[in-house]
């Protein structure tokens, strides 16, 4: 009986580390306290008209003690490409090192390193991204999701935005705009602040998680497809192979050594009675 317990208790003990695997890839919340907001956007950016300087501020307001901050941005598409987007994240000495991960027309670029900055009380830290776009993309939309991390990679607060990619060659002269287009309502071509529906933001289970080290340096088009879910499922199934192999190891030697003690020594049999023959 003893050997059956102890194999029970490996196998609940290899399913909650599967469980574990997988409840990782939960999506994570912000913590409260704190805020994020983006500054510096334009109204809408111009492809093959240099870069601009996207910022990410992030504060906190409840008394604690001072932080330091990991940078995560989500970048996400849509009417052009991945690779038609370059972004740059900067600092007063240059050139920040970014871990990129893509899925689809979503990138993930994370801070290989903390921020320079520590996040306390009544002040913010700050991240600088240069953004710019190739001069063959026509029209699409881009979305931004700045996300604040600590040093566990706690999630501290997350803002988004979304604005059009105009081409410069989809840009009609005045004389042209007056003579075969139609007069519109203004308020109608002001783009909103922040806009949603159609091209909503990536979903939080696309940027549920950090992701792991091995892509930085890359263009975005070009990192690994591998990610945290597909991990955490490969684990879990590792896991739970391992534990039905171990229960049918332990199970063939309890039948071995009960067998064993049966045609071997009497004194090890397992109390059997005397067989009686009938008369």
């Amino acid at each position: 009986m003893s050997v059956w317990r102890n194999a029970l208790r490996i196998g609940v003990v290899l399913a909650c580390l599967s469980g574990a695997g997988l409840g990782a890839t939960a999506p994570a919340r912000a913590a409260a306290g704190f805020a994020t907001e983006l500054s510096g956007l334009p109204d809408e950016f111009t492809a093959g008209d240099g870069a601009e300087t996207v910022s990410a501020v992030v504060s906190r307001s409840d008394g604690g003690d001072c932080v330091k901050v990991r940078w995560s941005m989500v970048l996400g598409v849509q009417g052009l490409r991945l690779d038609q987007v370059k972004v740059d994240r900067v600092e007063d000495s240059g050139s920040f090192p970014l871990e990129i991960r893509t899925e689809g027309d979503v990138a993930r670029l994370t801070d290989r390193q903390l921020d320079p900055g520590t996040l306390c009380p009544g002040r913010t830290v700050t991240a600088r991204y240069r953004v710019a776009f190739a001069e063959d993309v026509t029209r699409g939309r881009v979305s931004f999701a700045a996300e604040a991390y600590d040093e566990n990679l706690r999630l501290l607060a997350r803002q988004t935005a979304t604005r059009q990619v105009i081409g410069e060659e989809v840009e009609a002269t005045p004389s042209e705009t007056q003579s075969s287009a139609p007069p519109r309502d203004p308020a109608a071509s002001e783009p909103a602040a922040d806009e949603t529906g159609e091209y909503a933001t990536p979903s939080d289970e696309a940027v549920a998680e950090l992701p792991p080290p091995g892509a930085a340096g890359r263009p975005v088009a070009q990192s690994g497809r591998f990610g945290v879910v597909q991990g955490a499922f490969l684990l879990g199934g590792l896991l739970l192979f391992l534990g039905a192999g171990l229960l049918l190891r332990l199970r063939h030697l309890v039948r071995s050594d009960g067998n064993a003690a049966a045609d071997g020594d009497p004194g090890l049999a397992f109390e059997r009675p005397p067989a009686r023959r009938w008369r």
